[in-house]
């Protein structure tokens, strides 16, 4: 089991695995961190993966706050100074904890700032993104076009979207796709989950069989591909 830790100013979510071992930094989704994070965190230790956890709501998630007040939160995010947070998680991953090799794995606000990252720091041993809130048209408090960006990741890239997903068209995947698969480096695996919804990997959703069903084909592959990426 993990705990929560401080690095500099930051709270995060560590779960420790095999010492000098492979690293996995978390960005979660509008839950923050919460169970279900916490608990993939515990699941990537065990297989011997460090994962440390960034905290986007500064310790609101859902264990103390509604969706709809961690949203109002998104909506102020700044993207420079997330991802500020961000490299210096990463940076604590890759030195102090001694990771010899990390990636980067995110849902949904996390899924793009993976993408975001893995643009901009190429230590990334993989980029890892479940339905990325990727839509082509930026929000006012964004400033920086993940889609476009994508292009500029050296790291192999998974990326798992849902069909239904009514936060990012069709079309803005395909052009994700487009913008990972111009690269001159790093694979695109890219999986496709008809009739899924945004969000899916949430446990909350899967009273919902597609979703169910989409969440027990994507998680042991990203499982593999980071275990893979990261050896």
């Amino acid at each position: 089991m993990g705990d929560y830790v401080s690095v500099g100013s930051l709270t995060a979510y560590l779960a420790t695995g095999r010492a000098n071992g492979p690293g996995m930094l978390l960005l979660p989704m509008i839950t923050g961190i919460g169970e279900q994070i916490r608990d993939w965190a515990d699941e990537l230790a065990a297989r011997g993966i460090t994962a440390l956890t960034w905290d986007p709501f500064h310790r609101r998630s859902t264990d103390n706050s509604t969706v709809d007040e961690l949203h109002e939160l998104l909506l102020q995010m700044d993207d420079d100074a997330a991802l500020a947070e961000q490299t210096q998680l990463l940076d604590h991953l890759l030195g102090d904890l001694g990771a010899a090799k990390a990636g980067v794995a995110g849902w949904c606000l996390g899924g793009r700032f993976a993408i975001l990252l893995g643009a901009r720091d190429h230590r990334l041993a993989n980029v890892t993104a479940f339905h990325p809130t990727v839509p082509a048209e930026l929000r006012p408090n964004q400033t920086h076009d993940a889609i476009a960006d994508a292009a500029a990741i050296t790291a192999p890239v998974l990326v798992s979207y849902p069909g239904a997903d009514a936060a990012v068209p069709v079309a803005d995947f395909e052009a994700l796709q487009t913008s990972l698969q111009s690269r001159p480096t790093g694979a695109t695996v890219a999986l496709f989950h008809p009739g899924a919804d945004h969000g899916f990997t949430n446990r909350d959703r899967h009273d919902k069989p597609v979703n169910a069903d989409a969440y027990q084909l994507a998680w042991p592959q990203a499982l593999a591909f980071i275990d893979t990426t990261t050896a």
